[in-house]
């Protein structure tokens, strides 16, 4: 078609190279656990016997008779392996795009190529945990915390059940305690009317500067990798478990000069989970 003065295909175009559209998930999970290095493929460590000692039917620590010989007990281990796992993507981009194309395909490629590898670490820490999570605590159906009956909801008790779990089991989640919840526990739990009509909880603030905070005592985190109405966590970060990394995440731009460019991210490790009881799930928080 022929166009003359003042028609719209004449008009220029700026064309933005920053792409938009669509936010990007932060990745947390790593701060829930002990980061350390490893060179072998094999991870082994001894998990010991969380249940406390006693002296066996008949033989009681207490009231020892005089004479009388002590009871006997002993600690025990079970052997645990993990084997080293490689995360990676890697993306190929032609040198005329990379050239020519409206949006920054270069930094687009890498920035998503690694933040896949970065996502896919973060669920599996997140999956880690609550497989072994060594405490559990079920919502009892028909007070979900979004259960259709407001009165029955009741998150807060279930947060501080929880926590009873494991101050059972002889930890405290008051020290550097997380609460790791989806998105959509998260507005349950924020909006349940025992919290924001309550001066008391710390998590009012949240409310009104929109800032992810504490509640009960716990720091709260929100990722997408947590799973709906299973998967709500209390854990006691640093203390559960730990990542042993073989590399760390890294991302290169290997040219091929004319041809193309590859951009390839990986990241070699595994979470191990030593203290089982140093993590309480939270089930059937959604209906």
């Amino acid at each position: 078609m022929v166009d003359t003065t003042g028609e719209q295909d004449l008009r220029a175009e700026n064309f933005e190279k920053i792409v938009k559209g669509f936010a990007l998930q932060e990745f947390k999970m790593k701060q829930l656990v002990m980061e350390s290095s490893s060179n072998a493929w094999i991870e082994t460590y001894y998990r010991e016997t969380a249940t406390e000692l006693t002296g066996g039917l008949g033989s009681a620590v207490k009231g020892i008779p005089r004479l009388a010989n002590f009871p006997y007990g002993e600690p025990s281990w079970t052997k645990v392996q993990s084997y080293i796992e490689k995360y990676g993507m890697e993306g190929v981009v032609s040198w005329e795009d990379a050239m020519t194309d409206n949006v920054d395909v270069i930094a687009r490629t890498l920035l998503r190529i690694s933040r896949a590898v970065a996502y896919a670490v973060d669920s599996q820490i997140y999956t880690a945990l609550l497989g072994a999570a060594g405490n559990t605590v079920a919502v009892v159906a028909g007070f979900e915390w979004n259960s259709a009956v407001i009165a029955n909801r009741d998150p807060i008790q279930n947060i501080l059940d929880a926590k009873k779990e494991l101050y059972v089991d002889n930890f405290n989640p008051d020290q550097n305690g997380f609460l790791v919840v989806n998105p959509a526990e998260y507005a349950y739990l924020l909006g349940n009317a025992k919290i924001t009509n309550s001066p008391t909880f710390k998590s009012a603030d949240v409310i009104t500067n929109g800032v992810v905070g504490q509640i009960c005592g716990l720091k709260i985190i929100v990722s997408n990798v947590v799973t709906t109405d299973t998967g709500t966590l209390v854990v006691i970060a640093k203390e559960c478990g730990t990542w042993k990394a073989a590399a760390p995440l890294s991302v290169h731009t290997i040219p091929d000069d004319g041809v193309k460019y590859t951009i390839r991210a990986f990241e070699m490790g595994v979470c191990q989970v030593q203290t089982p009881n140093a993590i309480c799930s939270i089930t059937n928080t959604a209906s």
